[in-house]
């Protein structure tokens, strides 16, 4: 395929976020994905299956953003490319897409509820994060939830069973977010935990630990 010179720094910028995400806690192995708006036809998105550690600039994929056909990129791409173009395709103003595993967020999505933001997070996460259902990864199924679910002042969603999906303006502010929501969840988490070993004293030993655990 040929190499257009001017995806040639996003292609780079997507293996240093996978990186970064990896170091953080939020990627592991082969699992979390990106996509990147290069211009208002292009998108570039993971490669499918590619460990981040040994991901090239070469590896990572450009994609038309209308229809998903490739036009750059040795690999193919994310199986989960379609998800992110439900986001680009809906919200011109997002720049960047990124979907995790993050383990708290991951944890809170299996409880079967949106989350009400408070004032710290609304800034970055909006005042609400909506819960989509389940659907198998990489399906037109689950990119049809997520595009029902989208909203023009939302940039965090969780999906059951699958993770998180968090964008923004700009790739820091999407980095934000994903930051932010964890931070969320993991005080939500440990509102519940609290709660729950007031509740059940049989309980408090070992839910001490796990919150022992979250504050680690």
């Amino acid at each position: 395929m040929n190499t257009d010179a001017s995806t040639q720094a996003l292609r780079q910028t997507v293996v240093d976020l996978c990186h970064l995400l990896s170091q953080r806690g939020h990627f592991s192995g082969t699992g979390g994905n990106i996509a990147l708006r290069v211009d208002a036809e292009r998108i570039v998105v993971t490669p499918s299956a590619t460990d981040y550690q040994t991901m090239t600039a070469a590896d990572v994929c450009v994609l038309r953003l209308s229809d998903l056909r490739q036009l750059e990129g040795v690999r193919p791409p994310s199986v989960e490319s379609s998800l992110h173009a439900r986001v680009l395709r809906a919200r011109p103003d997002v720049e960047a897409s990124i979907h995790t595993h993050q383990p708290v967020a991951s944890a809170c999505a299996l409880l079967g509820a949106g989350l009400d933001v408070p004032p710290p997070w609304q800034r970055t996460l909006g005042a609400h994060v909506p819960l989509v259902g389940y659907a198998p990864s990489g399906s037109g199924w689950l990119a049809g939830k997520l595009g029902r679910a989208l909203r023009p002042d939302t940039q965090a969603y969780l999906m059951r069973n699958h993770g998180v999906l968090c964008c923004g303006p700009t790739v820091e502010q999407a980095l934000q977010a994903v930051e932010d929501l964890e931070a969320l969840c993991q005080d939500l988490l440990r509102q519940r935990i609290a709660r729950r070993a007031t509740q059940t004293p049989s309980l408090q030993a070992p839910l001490r630990r796990v919150l022992d655990a979250l504050a680690g």
